[in-house]
């Protein structure tokens, strides 16, 4: 008689589910909200640009939308602030845009040569001259602007863009962290250049600046936001309204406040708003050699 035993049902796998994170939750949540509010002002500037200056001047900041934002926006780009009409804000963006990236591109040119020379270059007074470059830090730009500003006048340099970059191109930060970065290179790779018969020019252009790049990156985008922001020094130096710059332009605005006449919210606030732009693509797009630059010791 055949064998009538029942086959063993078979059991099913069983399907083990990722337990619930609560902390992931907490993590996102923190982020969040520390970015809606960093980015809440900037939605309310652009909230407060479509509604009348007069209407704002008289019942305050609101919630309301409304439909000066187009009108507003051309007055900012394409209006002039002065009667010769070169303090549009295109105009200004732009040279905030020369001097920005005049401050990056010259402060880090000067940086490296004075770091290569530091670390490679067998001087008697190289770590001398290293601490008293370094000590200058302690100097702020309010404390040697009156000298500043009395060479470059002196010099013919006022209302140009030479005398508002190249006086102020120094600086200790960047020659700090381009020494610390050229003093990490390894010995052998000075001997091999050496040894193939590179010297020092084509040493600093085919090794180190490559190997630099992303420390080069990091000082681009610290200096960039230094010289978008400065105020004090273009104002002093240039006259000319042609050479404003887009804080300068957005200063001037605000201080119609103390006229006879209303003020004018909405093209500021949107000026305002096209000045957070630069250095905040900057930053995005320099984001990860940034912070490679700084963390990062491998070569």
């Amino acid at each position: 008689m055949a064998d009538m035993t029942q086959a063993a049902p078979a059991t099913r796998p069983k399907i083990h589910r990722a337990p619930f994170r609560w902390g992931a939750v907490v993590n996102h949540a923190v982020l969040i909200a520390g970015a809606l509010f960093m980015i809440a002002p900037l939605l309310m500037l652009v909230q407060m640009s479509t509604i009348p200056d007069a209407e704002i001047l008289r019942s305050g900041p609101s919630l309301e939308i409304g439909d000066r934002f187009g009108a507003n926006l051309d007055k900012a780009l394409f209006g002039s602030m002065s009667y010769s009409g070169e303090t549009t804000g295109l105009n200004m963006f732009r040279n905030s845009m020369i001097l920005g990236l005049g401050f990056a591109v010259g402060k880090i040119v000067i940086a490296m040569m004075a770091a290569y020379a530091i670390v490679y270059f067998r001087l008697r007074f190289a770590t001398l001259a290293f601490w008293l470059i370094f000590t200058t830090l302690l100097l702020p730009l309010e404390v040697r602007i009156v000298p500043s500003y009395e060479i470059t006048q002196k010099l013919g340099l006022l209302n140009t863009w030479t005398g508002l970059i190249v006086p102020l191109i120094a600086s200790a930060t960047a020659t700090f962290f381009f020494r610390q970065f050229f003093m990490s290179v390894p010995e052998e790779l000075v001997e091999a250049a050496k040894i193939d018969g590179a010297g020092p020019v084509k040493f600093f252009v085919d090794i180190l600046v490559p190997l630099s790049r992303t420390m080069i990156a990091a000082m681009f985008i610290i200096m960039f936001v230094y010289g978008w922001n400065q105020y004090l020094w273009p104002t002093m130096v240039s006259t000319e309204e042609g050479k404003f710059t887009l804080v300068q332009g957005i200063k001037q605005i605000t201080q119609s406040l103390e006229g006879g006449h209303i003020p004018e919210f909405g093209r500021s606030n949107i000026l305002a708003v096209l000045a957070v732009i630069p250095p905040v693509a900057v930053v995005v797009f320099f984001q990860r050699w940034f912070v490679k630059g700084l963390t990062d010791s491998d070569k």
